[in-house]
């Protein structure tokens, strides 16, 4: 089979796109709402530990653990940061989700 042959076979490929099941949409968002949920009381856990151990550590003297209470709310900061960030970064980067057949090169 030459090249001309598979390009043609390729170009006349439908694009493949994905589609939820009729009736999944509910449930969907239903469980994606847990889930947003359920991250944020895991953020606001993380601060008010953090916050425990930086209280802790200069009611008891100890500076380490003060330390890794700030160090705690820093990286609770961070991940907030990358929650609201990545998911848009993943949608530019794959579209709609839609796979399209790409034509072989011309030589």
């Amino acid at each position: 089979m030459n090249r001309t042959t598979t390009a043609s076979y390729l170009t006349a490929l439908p694009a493949v796109c994905p589609v939820a099941p009729p009736g999944a949409q509910q449930y969907t968002d239903q469980i994606m709402g847990y889930v947003l949920w359920g991250v944020v009381i895991l953020f606001g856990l993380g601060i008010i530990v953090s916050i425990g151990a930086i209280v802790a550590g200069r009611i008891f003297g100890m500076p380490h653990a003060s330390k890794a209470g700030i160090v705690g709310i820093v990286v609770v900061f961070v991940a907030i940061i990358c929650y609201l960030v990545l998911p848009g970064i993943v949608t530019s980067m794959t579209g709609s989700g839609c796979t399209l057949p790409t034509p072989a090169p011309a030589v």
